[in-house]
């Protein structure tokens, strides 16, 4: 027959009488804390300065759609600031009859192309079917620089909230072609940054 080992029996009671207590019993009386995750963002957001930086993702990484993050009209915050001065004017909303047109030269793609003064280079050479790199399309990234060859960028290109480059390098002939309007003619290399 088999032999009943008593000694097991009973570990094997009382730890089941244990766990049963443990089951029903109203436990120590300790509750979880306070989730606070909320309070420490926001917290550290109100030490962040505001930017116009867009939302994560662009087309470099599979998404995003070249518009900024809260970029639709009517939103708070929008109104200015007593005092504030007002934005400058985008080259952009100048009158058709102001628009004018230069030949710039894209060397790398081996094209010449008309361009208005009051698109960016980027779109324009878009709507050409040039697929030139870009992620921000705010000025704030150096994914769209180029560089023209024939001198100082700021002789050739308004920029339009350009965030990234110093006076020396656009002095150098750097531009961001996100927010570059162009006012002369001039080759450019695409895909060049400092």
């Amino acid at each position: 027959m088999a032999e009943i080992n008593l000694l097991g029996i009973g570990l094997g009671a009382t730890l089941t009488l244990i766990v049963v207590a443990m089951h029903f019993s109203k436990g120590t009386g300790w509750t979880p804390t306070q989730d606070i995750s909320q309070d420490v963002l926001e917290r550290r957001a109100s030490t962040v300065a505001e930017t116009d930086f867009p939302e994560p993702m662009s087309r470099a990484i599979g998404g995003g759609s070249g518009v900024a993050a809260g970029a639709v009209g009517g939103e708070e915050g929008a109104e200015l600031e007593e005092g504030a001065e007002e934005e400058e004017q985008s080259p952009a909303d100048m009158p058709e009859d102001e628009v004018e047109y230069f030949e710039v030269e894209f060397v790398k793609e081996g094209t010449t192309i008309e361009l208005a003064s009051n698109e960016t280079i980027l779109d324009q050479a878009e709507d050409e079917g040039m697929d030139l790199p870009y992620a921000c399309r705010q000025g704030q990234c150096v994914s769209c620089a180029a560089h023209i060859q024939d001198g100082p960028g700021d002789e050739y290109v308004t920029h339009f909230k350009q965030e990234t480059f110093s006076d020396d390098e656009i002095g150098e002939g750097y531009v961001l072609t996100c927010v570059a309007y162009p006012k002369a003619s001039f080759s450019i290399e695409t895909s060049e940054a400092p």
